[in-house]
């Protein structure tokens, strides 16, 4: 079947794209019967519709929103700025789908980032130089040579280190692009269904065998802290950091939590024009790569229609799917309907509780939807300028400026800490900066960083100052020249709890997304609970706080920043699940923890993509294998409905 849907004849499409976004506008108008049905026009629906259209089956999308793409969307939020408003970056497209819907013909450009990592340190210079950095890109030497300011140790290693991680990555490929193992179709049934299913260790055996003696690596990197295999390979802090954060990305866990590191293999195991592991932007954002697999789905002759709100799954009197009801009332019929929404929204909201046992949707209330990120969208009228790496007097972006800029990660204590604060519900506060407050700043910092037993004392009036200006009449230590580190109260702990931030600025290789001079800047910030402490929501006051210290922290790295802001957007995890349909705010569609993969995503009694209902089926990033617009559940999905089509 698959080497059917692969093969067939094209046509090219046509897609109506406006600059407020990623829309798309069928050709004709919405049918009342159609095969299938697919919920929802984020990239794997997309992809499903397109292979099922392969497949010879007449399919719709059917998009609540004004755009098309779900995460993966462009939008001009700001007048004459497009930004990536969720998903950011493109890598983990599983290259087969890249090649199958032929997306360069349907217009998606990437732009190779090289470097492709900058991580800026706040000590202060020495002898006018400005304070370190790390840049790691494709230039081994030049990478070797960044590594070894910090370590020559790391530097010589780090080549092999790569290298390991690419031989386990490209090992699990065979599990992306297959369903898991069928354990009911092994277990259950005649034996001809049962020598059928074995089928499915193909890609099981192929992967265990690629790894070979390889396989106690992989299942220790899987399972175990990241930092336990980090600190086994490295001893400088800022490159163990910087690797660190591969491991924590959209994930609410830290570096030092088992099962961080399947989340690091995950993040690396991806390949951009040929490039194993790279990460490029996408030509006028990510809107681009949900608008070429939508042309590629229409000119197969797929409908794909936006502001179309599905309300509920039509559920016929035999117990199967039929279709699907529109929240104005309209019924669209089908023969199969695939999910791209998230577990939750599919089975708790879309499809009728009656149809589904007590115990199911028990199970489908623990999967974990945890979000620890908040993402904001900046425009701004200037290149920042890190102090790391002042800029060219030109003005023209410099190497570091295309790199995922990692702020605040000189320190893996530093990712410990903020993850812990948003456990508690309390993400990094803001303070004022008077200047007096920069002695207390840079105490806690050495304290923090160096992990010193000290007591801290200043002159008597610093002290007395200092308390007038941040606390007024407030007194919270235990005398005026003793600092206790354990009395500092919540709003001062911005020092030990500072947010992880991932700072990309994809106009200095895309000149389409923001006028001459000015950029377009994403904050990828964690760690923000959904919740704050107390279990309080949310106030429009508590996200402009927030991001007034997300500012302050990119400030400190690269002065000037604050003042270049024309406009932003702010996305709290209830924002993202707000906007986005995103349970829990969750980017992935839920926890990609060692509980939720494989043959257990999102359950395992739906991990087959085949939902509880005869011909309901999921598509999305909630299955098998997982998020990071990889295009394999939409694939895999297509596939198993196709085998499934005529017995329905």
């Amino acid at each position: 079947m698959a080497a059917a849907v692969r093969a067939g004849l094209w046509h090219r499409g046509v897609i109506s794209v406006t600059r407020r976004g990623s829309h798309s506008h069928s050709n004709t108008a919405l049918k009342p019967q159609y095969d299938a049905i697919i919920i929802g026009a984020g990239h794997n629906g997309l992809i499903a519709s397109a292979y099922l259209q392969k497949g010879g089956l007449k399919t719709a999308v059917l998009e609540r929103r004004h755009v098309l793409g779900g995460a993966a969307v462009s939008e001009e939020i700001i007048p004459g700025f497009l930004f990536s408003r969720a998903s950011y970056l493109l890598s983990l497209l599983r290259p087969h789908i890249y090649q199958d819907l032929e997306l360069k013909k349907h217009g998606l450009k990437v732009y190779m980032r090289d470097p492709y990592s900058f991580t800026p340190m706040l000590e202060d210079g020495v002898r006018g130089r400005p304070p370190p950095s790390l840049t790691l890109g494709a230039d081994l030497a030049k990478t070797q040579k960044e590594i070894g300011k910090f370590s020559e140790k790391d530097a010589k290693v780090y080549p092999e280190f790569l290298s390991y991680l690419e031989r386990l990555g490209c090992a699990i490929h065979p599990l992306l692009d297959a369903p898991p193992v069928d354990i009911p179709g092994l277990t259950q049934g005649s034996l001809r269904k049962k020598i059928s299913a074995l089928r499915s260790l193909k890609p099981l055996v192929k992967s265990g065998l690629q790894l070979g003696k390889n396989i106690p690596d992989f299942y220790e990197l899987v399972t175990a802290p990241v930092m336990k295999v980090l600190n086994r390979w490295f001893e400088s802090e800022p490159l163990r950091a910087t690797l660190a954060t591969d491991s924590v990305i959209g994930a609410n866990t830290s570096p030092n939590n088992p099962g961080s590191g399947y989340v690091l293999l995950h993040h690396v195991m991806g390949e951009l024009e040929k490039e194993k592991g790279a990460w490029g932007y996408v030509e006028g954002g990510m809107g681009g790569v949900s608008q070429s697999i939508a042309r590629s789905a229409q000119s197969l002759g797929g409908d794909i229609f936006t502001n179309r709100d599905v309300e509920k799954v039509l559920i016929g009197q035999d117990g199967s799917a039929k279709g699907v009801v529109l929240t104005d009332g309209t019924e669209v019929h089908s023969k199969v309907v695939l999910s791209n929404s998230t577990p939750y929204i599919t089975f708790k909201q879309l499809t009728p509780q009656d149809a589904l046992s007590e115990a199911f949707i028990t199970a489908v209330d623990q999967i974990d939807y945890t979000s620890p990120v908040t993402k904001i969208n900046v425009a701004v009228d200037k290149l920042p300028n890190f102090l790391a790496a002042p800029n060219s007097a030109d003005g023209k972006p410099g190497p570091h400026h295309q790199c995922s800029i990692h702020l605040n990660c000189e320190s893996v204590e530093v990712l410990e800490e903020a993850y812990r604060e948003g456990q508690q519900g309390r993400p990094s506060s803001r303070l004022a900066k008077p200047a007096v407050v920069l002695i207390m700043e840079q105490l806690i910092f050495a304290h923090y960083t160096l992990n010193l037993q000290v007591t801290t004392r200043v002159s008597q009036t610093t002290h007395l100052l200092l308390m007038d200006r941040v606390y007024g009449d407030g007194f919270p230590f235990t005398s005026p020249n003793h600092i206790d580190l354990h009395d500092i109260p919540i709003h001062l702990l911005v020092f030990l709890c500072r947010p992880m931030i991932e700072m990309t600025i994809p106009s200095v290789l895309d000149p389409t997304l923001a006028p001459p001079g000015c950029h377009v800047v994403s904050l990828f910030i964690q760690f923000t609970p959904y919740l704050l402490e107390g279990r309080r929501a949310w106030t429009d006051e508590d996200r402009e706080r927030f991001a007034d210290t997300a500012f302050d922290w990119v400030e400190r790295y690269a002065p000037g920043f604050k003042k270049s802001i024309v406009g932003k957007d702010i996305l709290t995890p209830a924002d993202l699940e707000r906007v986005f349909s995103l349970t829990g705010g969750n980017i992935f569609h839920g926890s990609m923890s060692l509980d939720q993969l494989y043959l257990a995503r999102p359950l395992p009694s739906v991990a087959d993509y085949r939902s509880p209902v005869k011909g309901l089926y999921l598509c999305g990033s909630g299955s098998h294998p997982g998020g990071g617009v990889m295009g394999a559940a939409g694939w895999n999905s297509a596939l198993k409905v196709l085998a499934d089509f005529k017995r329905l």
